[in-house]
């Protein structure tokens, strides 16, 4: 028996050194570092990867720079696509393009007249009839009655009131009252060393800085550098509206950041940015202005004085709008006096049958009619052409 018990004990042993031995072979393997893996450094041996339960995970090295975390590259945000800057087609006869909305709106002088002229008999009251249409065309009564006079000593002589006839000689005649001969190209193309300066004017409504944004399309269908420049001052939102008529053709704005600058200050670091950046063209948009505010007047002669301590104004239009007839003239005098009007712009000469402002225009103040404004589009300005607007009214 005691054989027996010893036998167990010593069998018991055995097993628990075994398991001992186990264990600690168990510790030894877990304190030696985990194999080397395929394409990392050697300073990365002794880097393991993160446990689980961990919340923070430790970026591997860039290649290159031991000890400094890898740059990791950040998704980059989508550009937005340059706007596409519009390309205004030549000016170069719209106006024919446009006549036949240019006849509906002067139908009253035309189809009036030749109703008039070409019904047969041609008494005194009938030419009295022709004269109130005239006049009330805006055309003016001293042309009115040279028109008449021209008109009755034809009739007389060739003892006809056929339409045909008669269309043409009112054609003639008129045109010989719009004068065709008056130079209406506009200063466009750099004077030198120096680009040329347009500076505009007007009262407030006639669509002035919309003339000069319409006008800077002109003026890059044809090819040429320009830079508008911000002078009216006084209204919040002109600046504004020049920039964004400049944008969509690519063209530079330079106005003023404070309200209420001085306009001369702009119009004259306008011309000296046109200069330095030598342009063909630099256009300055001025504020509107009553023509009977003495200081406002004043002013303006001011802003044209400043640009000219630098440059000279190569053009000075004047924004009229054609629907005021008698009060536009006496503002276009005022005008002309103040700055030494070269060139009268027509705006809303569309829907209105005062065509006759061109004639009046051109004889109150000696310079031609250069730019008509046709409708809101912003392609609608057409450099002036008196033969397409006398056919327009008589055909």
């Amino acid at each position: 028996m005691i054989y027996v018990i010893l036998g167990v004990a010593i069998v018991l042993g055995a097993v628990g050194y075994g398991v001992s031995l186990l264990r600690g072979r168990g510790r030894t393997l877990e304190r030696q570092a985990p194999p080397a893996r395929p394409g990392l450094p050697a300073e990365d041996l002794d880097r393991r990867p993160p446990t689980a339960g961990t919340d923070t995970v430790e970026a591997p090295e860039a290649p290159g720079a031991p000890g400094a975390p890898a740059e990791v590259e950040q998704p980059t945000a989508p550009t937005a696509p340059e706007p596409t800057l519009e390309r205004p087609e030549s000016a170069r006869g719209r106006l024919q393009r446009l006549r036949a909305r240019l006849a509906r709106s002067n139908s009253s002088i035309g189809q009036g007249l030749l109703a008039l002229l070409s019904r047969g008999k041609l008494d005194e009251q009938a030419w009295e009839e022709v004269e109130d249409t005239l006049i009330s065309s805006d055309l003016g009564v001293e042309a009115t009655m040279e028109l008449v006079d021209s008109l009755r000593t034809r009739v007389k002589v060739d003892g006809t009131t056929d339409e045909a006839t008669v269309r043409a000689w009112l054609r003639e005649d008129l045109l010989a009252l719009v004068q065709p001969d008056m130079d209406r190209r506009i200063a466009s193309s750099r004077v030198g060393d120096r680009p040329a300066v347009i500076l505009v004017v007007g009262v407030n409504g006639t669509g002035k800085t919309t003339t000069v944004g319409k006008l800077a399309r002109v003026l890059v269908a044809e090819d040429r550098e320009v830079l508008l420049g911000a002078a009216d001052t006084f209204r919040a939102a002109a600046a504004d509206q020049l920039e964004t008529w400049g944008a969509r053709v690519g063209v530079a704005t330079v106005r003023s950041d404070k309200d209420n600058a001085d306009p001369a200050a702009v119009a004259f670091d306008a011309v000296k940015a046109g200069i330095d950046e030598e342009v063909d063209v630099v256009i300055i948009d001025t504020a509107g202005r009553l023509h009977n505010k003495v200081g406002l007047m004043d002013e303006l002669g001011k802003v044209k004085r400043v640009i000219e301590k630098q440059s000279e104004i190569d053009e000075v239009l004047l924004v009229l709008d054609a629907t005021t007839g008698q009060n536009g003239l006496q503002q276009a005098k005022v005008f002309s006096e103040a700055v030494d009007v070269t060139g009268i712009v027509l705006t809303k000469l569309d829907g209105t049958a005062k065509g006759g402002i061109v004639v009046a225009v051109q004889r109150q103040l000696g310079v031609p009619v250069k730019l008509v404004g046709l409708g809101e589009g912003p392609d609608d300005l057409a450099p002036f052409d008196p033969e397409a607007f006398v056919d327009a009214i008589v055909m």
